[in-house]
């Protein structure tokens, strides 16, 4: 399966970082974008320094998957998901910040990802956006509604906890594996309600 995976400036990127991993382990082909926001959460969440630059920040994001990804700059428009004409089977952002949701929901590009969102809504294509702000105002709500009646997935990053978690990482387990069934893909991250 071919993935787009865009990784915005919205808190949550353990999620990010644990669902490129599982892409990887799943034999995806993955292709990563993310937005200067993006990165500088990536470097302050995973990595504890907001100042570690772009190029480390996305090696140490890739490293455990790095044969499986491809890295795109979120200004390249030659990147094959920015046309619909690329075969790409899904496209997820991961996590969404409001602002890139809400310029999903206006039909507005100005980089990359919300160009490959754009093109995935248009070709009829399998969009997931993985949104954490809270709380919501009525524009946020409105925004997630119109995504949603365009086609899109909204899989708000918000964990069970049913499934008996233990850890941090598998409250990130549960909601990565929302994210892979939406995609069709099979894994074993989360005891299935009524599994033993």
């Amino acid at each position: 399966m071919h993935v787009f995976l865009g990784v915005t400036g919205a808190s949550g990127a353990p999620y990010a970082a644990r669902l490129l991993e599982a892409l990887g382990e799943a034999g995806c082909e993955v292709g990563l974008c993310a937005s200067r926001a993006g990165i500088e959460v990536v470097a302050t969440e995973l990595y504890g320094d907001a100042r570690l630059s772009a190029d480390e920040t996305l090696a140490r994001l890739v490293e455990p998957m790095r044969d499986a990804v491809t890295l795109y700059d979120e200004r390249d428009w030659h990147a094959p998901y920015a046309s619909g004409s690329a075969k790409v089977d899904a496209y997820v952002i991961c996590p969404c910040s409001m602002g890139t949701l809400g310029t999903i929901a206006s039909g507005a590009m100005s980089n990359l990802i919300q160009r490959a969102a754009s093109v995935a809504l248009k070709e009829g294509r399998k969009l997931v956006l993985c949104p954490r702000e809270t709380p919501l105002s009525l524009i946020h709500l409105e925004n997630m509604l119109r995504v949603r009646q365009a086609g899109a997935v909204v899989l708000f990053l918000a964990p069970g906890f049913y499934a008996g978690a233990a850890s941090v990482g598998d409250l990130v387990d549960f909601v990565v594996g929302r994210c892979l069934d939406q995609l069709g893909l099979e894994h074993e991250l989360v005891r299935r309600w009524g599994q033993e």
